[in-house]
């Protein structure tokens, strides 16, 4: 990484979170991310056009808070070409009102509904692969999980998994082996697939409003409050925002899996503690989002403004480095070790403001009985001998393969 200096004030890196050499032979995000940060936590970067790298805890953090002044639209510093993804892309109020249409999703009363069914699609998950003493997690365990799980939070059939699973693998990764060219045109194709999916979900539940209990209906019903009065949701807006919860679940909940096991095989004495200590998995569920933290997200400044003694101008894009902010040294005593019972932990995986995740206490379920299952069914993993784990970057890294062993589990009579 090269830097220069502009204004008196101003670091200028060519740092880029989409550059794939930054998982390559290893992830080294988390080392050239602190590297920006000791240059200052708020530096201007020449890729995609230029754009600031904000690493503080509080400059992320104040920036977060302040949608008046940094605009949630555009998101990404690379165009996904999909118009706005709702909520995630817009501002108060008019974001409070999609965010407020989602709450049926997320109730404490839906959650606790949704306990049983996650433990059981864990169960099911490993006793695929339990007793063969191997298994590419990520394929195995990693993605199905989330999928799964989003089929079961909008009362969709679980049948339906393979589909989304094929689908949102090309969309998130292309075409392996495949140009360019050629991958777009599978991304665009699985989109359509999807978009055509819950398309028909939507015509249903309007064809079958008899259906109250249903979640997926609740939405559909729930109405959004407009300059003029409310206004149901439109096809579009639902199959937008399905579109959203899916790939951004499915994304982070697959990531933080992997980076569990890739972070407990590294520190063999931290996993006994969770074996022998079933009640640490909680604190331990916020300590690895916390030193993985898998979002960077982008804003757009509104206003000419000031960031930690920086000027920013109006049009000026942002881009949050979340992982670093969980790394700050003013924040976080000794942040580069994990401490499965660290306190406090104040991280900011799952953002701030008001597009905190709406989605964090799933998460937080699916992760705390994914690991609680994992350490009992099959304690001893480590990862396979000869074959590296394989990561991606972007605003949302992740993990992609993972291939582990363990002992085998003995059938059952």
């Amino acid at each position: 990484m090269t830097t220069s200096s502009t204004e008196s004030n101003v670091v200028q890196v060519d740092f880029d979170i989409y550059d794939q050499a930054l998982v390559a032979p290893t992830d080294v995000v988390r080392e050239r991310t602190a590297e920006v940060a000791a240059l200052g936590s708020v530096v201007y970067s020449t890729a995609h056009g230029g754009h600031w790298v904000v690493t503080g805890y509080n400059e992320i953090q104040a920036v977060m808070r302040d949608p008046e002044t940094f605009s949630s639209w555009p998101n990404n510093l690379v165009p996904h070409g999909a118009g706005k993804f709702l909520p995630l892309e817009l501002d108060p109020p008019e974001h409070t009102a999609y965010r407020r249409a989602l709450q049926p999703l997320f109730s404490p009363s839906r959650m606790r509904a949704l306990e049983d069914e996650i433990r059981g699609i864990v169960t099911e998950l490993i006793d695929g692969f339990a007793e063969t003493g191997e298994s590419n997690f990520i394929s195995d365990f990693a993605h199905e999980l989330p999928a799964r799980v989003f089929l079961a939070l909008m009362d969709w059939p679980l049948e339906d998994a393979p589909m989304f699973t094929e689908a949102t693998d090309i969309t998130l990764l292309g075409k392996p082996g495949a140009t360019e060219e050629e991958s777009n045109a599978a991304r665009a194709e699985a989109a359509m697939r999807m978009f055509t999916y819950f398309g028909q979900v939507v015509a249903d539940r309007r064809a079958r409003p008899e259906d109250a209990d249903d979640v997926t209906t609740a939405i559909v019903r729930t109405p959004i409050a407009v300059d003029d009065g409310e206004r149901l949701l439109t096809d579009e807006e639902l199959c937008n925002m399905f579109f959203l919860l899916l790939i951004a679940g499915l994304h982070t909940v697959q990531g933080s899996l992997a980076w569990s096991l890739l972070q407990l095989s590294a520190h063999p004495e931290q996993r006994q503690r969770l074996i022998d200590d079933p009640s640490l998995i909680q604190p331990a569920v916020e300590e690895i989002l916390r030193i993985e933290a898998a979002v960077s997200p982008g804003r757009c400044a509104t206003k000419d403004t000031e960031l930690a003694g920086v000027r920013i101008r109006k049009g000026d894009q942002l881009l949050l480095i979340l992982n670093a902010a969980n790394h700050d040294v003013a924040e976080f005593a000794s942040p580069d070790e994990l401490q499965l019972d660290r306190s406090p932990n104040r991280h900011l995986s799952f953002g701030s403001g008001p597009h905190r995740c709406l989605g964090s206490h799933l998460a937080r379920v699916e992760l705390r009985i994914a690991l609680e299952e994992l350490h009992r069914r099959i304690p001893d993993y480590s990862i396979a001998p000869g074959r590296s784990p394989i990561s991606h970057v972007s605003q949302v890294r992740g993990v992609v393969q993972l291939p582990i062993v363990f002992t085998p589990e003995r059938p059952t009579s």
